[in-house]
C-alpha cells in the first residue's frame, strides 16, 4: 500500500456529512508504532513510581519540544487521557480530552478547505468575503503547506498571528459552542443525554459505513482508520460520540425556536410589528419578464394584450436560451405571487434597483414606489428600464393563508445536482415528465391517499423532503419557485389536488395537503419574534459560557495536520 496514495484517500476518499459539518480527512506521515516493554522489566512496580517514570519522560519531550511526537504519543494515551480545554459556565462543565480537541480540529480544517475553492472564485469577480460570511484569509491561504509558517491578519482586530493559531482558535469556538448546547440540553432532560432523531443515526451509520469500506480497502480497522483520517485520539467510539453530541447540541438549539413559535403570540403583539414593519408585507402578483434591452422591453409592452393573456408567448418569444424559450411557454414560469418589494429586489431585476442619496445613504426607488402604489389596479402594464410587469393584482396586505403540500421532484439529469437541471437535454426532459406522469398514474391507480402519495415520494423523490414523504409545510408566498408557488396558491386548490409542476430543478408531482389557519404575514411575524427571542437566548447561552486552555494538554493537541514538510 502506497502511503501516498493513502493520504490523498484520507483527505478525499470518504467524506463524513453531519447536518453542521463534514468531518476531516488529515494527512499521516508516520505510521503508527507498538511499543513492547522489555521481558527483564520489574513486574512488580509501584503505581507511584509509575507515575514519576511518565512524568520524567513527558517533562523531558516537553523540554525538548517533541511531545507530540513522543513514543507515550503514538500510543495515543495522552490523546484519551489529558484534559486540552474545558468548556463551563460556572455550573455545568466538559473536560475536553485531546482526542475530542483532535476531531474538532479536523472537522475545521476540512470545512476550511471546502470553502476554500469557492472563496477564491468570489475574490476573482471582486466580492468581499466577509459580507458572504467567509473567513478573509481563505483566498490565500496554502492547506498543502505548515499552517504555524503563514500569516493569518484578524479583519475585525486586525491582530497578526499565524494560521495555526487562527484554526486554534476556531477550534476552541467550534467546542464551545457544541458543548454550551450540548450541556444545556443534558441539564434540561435531567442530566441523561437527549435521543437524537432516526434520522440523524442513520446520517452517522451512513458515515460509518463509507469509512468502513475506506478501511477494508486499506486492511485498517474502522478505528484506526478513523485515527489515521481525524488524529490521535479519534477512535470509533469517539467519533460516534461527538456526532451524536453535535447532533444533540443542534436539536438544542432548533427547540428553542420551536418553543418560542408555539408558545406564540398575542393579537398584540403582532399587530404591533405590522404597524412598524406593514410595507415589508404589502404584496403584488403578476406577471414578469426580464429582456435584454429597453429597446425590447417598450416593444414587449406595446405587444403585450390587455388582458395579458400572450404574456408567456412573448416571453418564450424575446427569450435568448433555447431553455427559457420552452420554460416560458408556461405561464406560471413568468407568474410571481405574493411578491413584496423585497423579494423583487433580491431578483436582481432592473425595476428593483434604486438610487441612493451620498449625503442620508437613503435608498429611493421611484418605479416600485409607482408599481405598489394603491392607484394601481389590476390588468396594468408598466415597463421600467429592461422590467416588463403585467399587474394581476394591485398592492395590499394579503390575506392568504400558509399551505401544506406534498411532493415528489424527478430530475431530468440524475447526474447531476437539482440546480443544474437547465442544461438538461430535451429528451432528458421528456423522459423525466414521462416519468413523473407514470408516477402519479401510479398513485391513481391505487389507494390514491395522502399516505400512499408519502411513500411514492419517499421512493422516488430527489428532493431533500423525501424522508419525510414529500412533506413541505407552512409555505409562504414568496418561498418558492414561482411555477411551483403560482401552483400553490391557486385560489381554486382543494386537499387532495395533483399535477405535474416544472420548474428548473425538473418535474415536480404536487398533492396539495391544505390551507392552515394563519397568515402568511401572521405566521411570518411570529416566526421573526421567536426568531428575535431565540437568538437573545442563544446570545445568553454563548455568553455564559467559556472555554479555557489546559497548559499541560494543548501540546498533544492537533498541529498542522501533522505535515512534515
Amino acid at each position: 500500500m502506497a502511503k501516498k496514495q493513502l493520504d490523498e484517500d484520507l483527505l478525499t476518499g470518504g467524506s463524513i456529512k453531519s447536518e453542521k459539518d463534514k468531518a476531516a480527512k488529515s494527512k499521516q506521515n508516520k505510521t503508527k508504532k507498538r511499543v513492547s516493554v522489555s521481558k527483564n522489566t520489574k513486574k512488580i512496580i509501584t503505581s507511584v513510581v509509575c507515575c514519576v517514570v511518565i512524568v520524567a519522560l513527558l517533562v523531558a519531550y516537553v523540554a525538548t519540544g517533541t511531545v507530540r511526537k513522543g513514543f507515550v504519543s503514538y500510543l495515543g494515551i495522552p490523546a484519551k487521557v489529558f484534559t486540552s480545554a474545558t468548556v463551563s459556565d460556572g455550573e455545568n462543565k466538559a473536560s475536553i480530552k485531546v482526542g475530542v480537541y483532535n476531531f474538532y480540529y479536523a472537522s475545521t480544517y476540512n470545512n476550511l478547505r471546502n470553502q476554500q475553492e469557492q472563496a477564491q472564485q468570489y475574490v476573482q469577480y471582486g466580492m468581499d468575503l466577509s459580507q458572504l460570511g467567509l473567513d478573509s484569509g481563505l483566498a490565500d491561504v496554502d492547506f498543502d503547506k505548515k499552517l504555524s509558517k503563514q500569516t493569518y491578519v484578524d479583519p475585525e482586530t486586525e491582530e497578526e498571528m499565524t494560521w495555526e493559531e487562527h484554526m486554534h482558535d476556531l477550534t476552541l469556538d467550534a467546542i464551545k459552542n457544541t458543548y454550551a448546547y450540548y450541556l444545556e440540553a443534558v441539564e434540561a432532560n435531567g442530566g441523561e443525554d437527549p435521543e437524537i432523531t432516526e434520522e440523524q443515526q442513520t446520517q452517522i451509520d451512513d458515515t460509518l459505513s463509507q469509512y468502513q469500506e475506506q478501511a477494508d480497502k486499506y486492511h485498517f480497522t474502522l478505528s484506526a482508520y478513523i485515527t489515521a483520517a481525524m488524529g490521535r485520539g479519534v477512535t470509533e467510539e469517539l467519533f460516534v460520540r461527538e456526532l451524536t453530541r453535535q447532533f444533540i447540541a443542534q436539536n438544542y438549539q432548533s427547540d428553542l425556536q420551536t418553543s418560542n413559535t408555539e408558545a406564540g403570540y398575542d393579537d398584540a403583539k403582532i399587530q404591533e410589528y405590522l404597524d412598524e414593519h406593514e410595507d415589508d408585507f404589502i404584496t403584488i402578483d403578476a406577471m414578469i419578464y426580464e429582456c435584454a434591452s429597453e429597446d425590447e422591453a417598450a416593444e414587449f409592452a406595446s405587444r403585450l394584450a390587455s388582458d395579458g393573456s400572450n404574456f408567456a408567448e412573448l416571453a418564450s418569444e424575446y427569450a435568448t436560451e433555447d431553455y427559457d424559450k420552452t420554460a416560458y411557454q408556461d405561464p406560471a414560469y413568468s407568474t410571481v405571487i405574493g411578491a413584496t418589494k423585497t423579494l423583487i429586489k433580491n431578483r436582481g431585476l432592473a425595476i428593483g434597483v434604486g438610487t441612493t442619496d451620498e449625503e442620508t445613504g437613503e435608498e429611493t426607488n421611484e418605479a416600485l414606489d409607482y408599481l405598489f402604489s394603491s392607484d394601481r389596479q389590476a390588468g396594468e402594464i408598466y415597463q421600467s428600464s429592461t422590467t416588463v410587469v403585467y399587474l394581476l393584482a394591485p398592492a395590499s396586505l394579503s390575506e392568504r393563508h400558509t399551505v401544506n403540500v406534498r411532493h415528489i421532484l424527478i430530475l431530468p439529469d440524475e447526474s447531476s445536482e437539482a440546480s443544474q437541471q437547465t442544461s438538461a437535454t430535451t429528451e432528458q426532459w421528456d423522459a423525466a415528465y414521462e416519468k413523473a406522469q407514470s408516477i402519479l398514474d401510479e398513485w391513481k391507480s391505487g389507494e390514491a391517499t395522502e399516505d400512499s402519495f408519502a411513500q411514492l415520494a419517499q421512493d422516488n423523490s430527489a428532493d431533500g423532503s423525501a424522508s419525510s414523504g414529500g412533506l413541505i409545510e407552512n409555505i409562504c408566498t414568496g418561498t418558492m419557485v414561482d411555477s411551483f408557488s403560482t401552483w400553490c396558491f391557486d385560489t381554486s386548490r382543494q386537499a387532495g389536488d395533483t399535477a405535474i409542476v416544472r420548474s428548473d430543478y425538473g418535474y415536480h408531482i404536487m398533492y396539495f395537503v391544505s390551507e392552515n389557519d394563519q397568515t402568511v404575514y401572521n405566521y411570518t411575524i411570529t416566526q421573526t419574534l421567536a426568531s428575535e427571542d431565540t437568538n437573545t437566548q442563544i446570545t445568553e447561552i454563548e455568553d455564559a459560557y467559556t472555554i479555557t486552555d489546559n497548559f499541560f494538554g494543548k501540546f498533544y493537541n492537533q498541529k498542522d495536520v501533522d505535515f512534515s514538510n
